[in-house]
């Protein structure tokens, strides 16, 4: 982005980290190091070649760096990437208590709400053997319908087409019911009472769903209105 022309640090800081992506970029590298295709699941709106231009700025900067490993290149944060993370922690904390989404359309994703699922999910709560869950959801045309959880052991794999494997558990609500159960703003359980939320399967999955499925690492935070 173009300089503010001033020496204060808090402008320094915005241009490296004010440009549109940049802080979400940092946020999916919070989590944890991430390949390029990774890191494009968790911004599944930006394009490649503005993931890769801001990268590079980001590097440029010495907030991230590029390691090439045996299994591909891998981007991390650096040590002042590191630092930032606090930062880009509260902000969330912040949205959500003072910008909350509404929920309406334009903010809903069921890209990035699977990739978000599949990563918090306790896998401890399945056995050792494989384990499929498939979400549908009613609301959306069919390329991005319906989706795959496959859980073995530890490893949770996200699948966008069917893996062919036999389901345990088939879970069907709109797009806003899912995420508001992932936000905190709907109770697992209540959506099911008020047929919001379907659930069809194994019994000890789905009664124990609201213990397994996760929610977001700031469902906590309370809207401040």
């Amino acid at each position: 982005m173009k300089g503010f022309g001033q020496f204060c640090p808090v402008a320094k800081a915005t241009e490296v980290l004010g440009e549109k992506w940049t802080p979400l970029i940092i946020r999916e590298l919070i989590t944890d190091n991430q390949s390029f295709n990774n890191l494009r699941k968790g911004v599944p709106l930006m394009s490649p070649s503005l993931l890769s231009s801001r990268l590079k700025s980001l590097e440029r900067t010495g907030v991230v760096e590029r390691n090439k490993t045996d299994e591909g290149v891998i981007y991390s944060l650096t040590d002042a990437g590191e630092e930032i993370g606090p930062i880009i922690e509260q902000l969330g904390v912040w949205g959500q208590r003072w910008a909350r989404s509404d929920l309406s359309k334009k903010d809903l994703d069921p890209s990035l709400l699977m990739w978000d699922a599949h990563r918090r999910i306790d896998t401890t709560y399945f056995p050792d053997e494989r384990t499929v869950l498939r979400f549908e959801f009613i609301d959306y045309p069919s390329k991005l319908r319906l989706w795959w959880l496959v859980i073995t052991g530890d490893d949770v794999d996200i699948c966008l087409k069917d893996p062919g494997h036999e389901v345990n558990l088939f879970i069907k609500s709109t797009l806003k019911t899912m995420t508001q159960i992932w936000v905190g703003d709907l109770n697992l359980d209540k959506a099911r009472h008020d047929k919001l939320l379907h659930l069809e399967g194994e019994r000890a999955l789905t009664d124990s769903m609201s213990s397994w499925i996760g929610c977001s690492s700031l469902a906590y935070v309370k809207p401040a209105r």
